[in-house]
Formats: C-alpha cells, sequence, structure tokens
C-alpha cells in the first residue's frame, strides 16, 4: 500500500507546478495589457489639448491670417509653360524663322484657369506678334526684354482688355500675367 501512496503524492505536487505556470502566463497577460493600455492612453491624451485654455489657443492659431502684400510677395512663384512657337520673321536676307518657348510667371494662382481658358485666343495674338519682328530687332538684349514686355502686355490685354481712361488715350491694365520669360530662344 505503500506503492500506491507514492504515486498519489507526485501527482498531488505536480498539480501546483500547472497551477504556478497558469498563474505566470496570467500575470504576464495582464502586464502587457496594462502596459498597451498606457501606451494607448499617452497616444490619445498627446493629440488632445492639455487644458480648457489650450483649446482657444489651437483654434485661434488654426484659423487662417489675412495675407499681407509682403508675405504674398514671399509666396512660391506660378508658372505656367507655353508650347514652342515657330514662326517666319519679316524677311531682311533671305528666310529667317525664330522658335521660342515661353513660361509666363503669374501674379496670382487663381487666375491660371483664367489664363488657360483664353489660351488660343492668346497664342493667336502672340503668334501674330512674334512674326511681325525682324531678326535684327530681336538679336540684342534690349531687343529681348523689349518683345518679352510687349508679350505681356498683350496676353493682359486678352485677359483684361484696354480701358480708355477720360482723354481717350488706350490704358494697359495689370493683368494676371507678371512676367515673360524665354526658355528657349532660337533665331535661324
Amino acid at each position: 500500500m505503500v506503492k500506491e501512496a507514492k504515486p498519489a503524492e507526485e501527482g498531488a505536487t505536480e498539480a501546483p507546478k500547472k497551477s504556478k505556470k497558469l498563474l505566470i502566463i496570467i500575470l504576464a497577460g495582464v502586464l502587457l495589457l496594462v502596459i498597451a493600455g498606457g501606451a494607448a492612453f499617452m497616444l490619445i491624451k498627446k493629440g488632445e489639448p492639455a487644458e480648457e485654455g489650450d483649446e482657444e489657443v489651437a483654434e485661434e492659431t488654426a484659423k487662417p491670417k489675412k495675407k499681407d502684400k509682403k508675405k504674398e510677395a514671399h509666396a512660391a512663384p506660378v508658372f505656367i509653360n507655353l508650347d514652342a512657337f515657330t514662326v517666319n520673321l519679316v524677311p531682311e536676307t533671305g528666310d529667317q524663322y525664330l522658335q521660342v518657348a515661353l513660361s509666363l510667371e503669374l501674379e496670382d494662382p487663381t487666375e491660371e484657369p483664367v489664363l488657360k481658358a483664353q489660351m488660343p485666343k492668346i497664342r493667336n495674338n502672340l503668334t501674330l506678334l512674334l512674326s511681325s519682328k525682324k531678326a535684327s530687332e530681336l538679336l540684342p538684349k534690349a531687343g529681348k526684354e523689349q518683345l518679352a514686355e510687349a508679350l505681356k502686355d498683350e496676353i493682359n490685354s486678352v485677359v483684361t482688355p484696354p480701358k480708355k481712361n477720360k482723354k481717350g488715350e488706350i490704358t494697359m491694365p495689370d493683368g494676371p500675367v507678371k512676367s515673360v520669360l524665354f526658355t528657349s530662344f532660337i533665331i535661324q
């Protein structure tokens, strides 16, 4: 009978070992949940303002401020690239051609759709203006600068037509184009 008692005692000692393992696993799981909950709380709390007074400050800083002219001057410029123009120049010593690619710098980015809507008329007027020039007029730097100014005035006059003042003189209004830039300029 003594032999029978020993197996019972061995079985009794094994039960506490299993319960210790189970207890350790449960404690590890609870600890993991507490850590995960704390991390989630910290992340959520980080996104919210700390005090009620901070909410008002956050709302005030979120409101868009009125732009000053100085700030607009430092804003990133908006450019529109036009397809290249190839035109015959007024002949001086035979056939001469001008191939020019332009970029337009805009004052206001909201004017871009208006300008693009008028693009067929703008391209027509620019082609007529370019084809009326002589190569000798366009070769010096001053000639190119005058051409850029004439192109700018032509584009702006399409978007906002010129008006007559009280004396009956035609005045060119300020249009959306700030400047005309040559990205390619070839006379052949």
